[in-house]
């Protein structure tokens, strides 16, 4: 007996789990756009939108990659807050977020104080 682990073909692991293009009938470009102008009617009251749950936010894609080192308790820091952030208000995150966030807010206020901005505090000697 091999000692070797049996693993699926091709065949197994690209096979259609879908209809077949040849099971659907084809639609005219007209139909779709007909459907897609056709929007439901939406109950805009309070108690709906209180109702129903939020979908998160998708997250923009990002091209450029930085990487820094931080001491172990910053580590620590930004890791509670990531915790807090999902268990006491809801808001499920990850640190590459957060830490963008507050990259924006700390860059922001640099720019709207200039020489009283929180960036400058800490940087400052």
């Amino acid at each position: 007996m091999s000692r070797r682990a049996r693993l699926p073909g091709a065949e197994e692991l690209f096979r259609r789990t879908g209809p077949g293009p040849d099971q659907v009938a084809p639609r005219a470009p007209e139909e779709i756009l007909g459907d897609l102008s056709k929007s439901p009617q939406e109950d805009l009251s309070t108690d709906a939108k209180e109702a129903a749950p939020s979908a998160p936010a998708k997250a923009p894609k990002h091209d450029e990659k930085i990487t820094f080192y931080c001491t172990g308790d910053d580590l620590m820091a930004l890791e509670r807050a990531r915790l807090s952030l999902r268990s006491e208000h809801g808001v499920g995150s990850d640190r590459g977020r957060i830490v963008r966030a507050a990259l924006a807010h700390v860059l922001e206020d640099y720019e709207a104080r200039g020489s009283d901005s929180i960036l400058l505090r800490a940087l400052r000697p």
